[in-house]
């Protein structure tokens, strides 16, 4: 019998219009800038073949040199301006929904929880990754 996953989701409301929310998730050069769960860690490169099919991988570090990991999958579906899926190196789940509200966009993100931390911490750390792209977002003006 296969074991259910725990789903975990995060979400947020970003002053921006779709176009801009979108491109700003979807770009290397600005994944660098917001992908990042504390002020201690950074994203030192990014790949994104955004297509159905296409593989992405985010190298992540602490600042001081401590740790790092590669954050990386494969595109299931692709939506533009609606929707991303993909599945994660260790198999998990990820599905991402953007709907705009005009010069809003709100975006839920809902991904298969892992077994080594907890709920509790999986969700902290993935929803301060989206509190940092908002923030990012909204501070560059056009």
């Amino acid at each position: 019998m296969e074991k259910k996953s725990i789903k975990i989701t995060v979400n947020t409301t970003v002053n921006a219009p779709i176009e801009k929310v979108w491109l700003f998730w979807t770009e290397p050069n600005h994944i660098m800038k917001w992908n990042n769960a504390s002020d201690d860690w950074h994203t030192i490169s990014a790949e994104n073949d955004l297509r159905t099919g296409g593989k992405f991988l985010s190298r992540m570090e602490a600042k001081d040199g401590s740790f790092g990991f590669d954050f990386y999958g494969v595109y299931d579906e692709i939506i533009l301006n609606k929707r991303i899926s993909y599945t994660l190196g260790d198999e998990r789940k990820v599905d991402i929904t953007f709907l705009s509200h005009g010069n809003e966009t709100e975006i839920n993100e809902t991904f298969d929880a892992e077994g080594e931390n907890s709920i509790d911490l999986q969700k902290q750390g993935w929803q301060a990754i989206m509190d940092n792209f908002k923030k990012y977002v909204e501070s560059v003006k056009d």
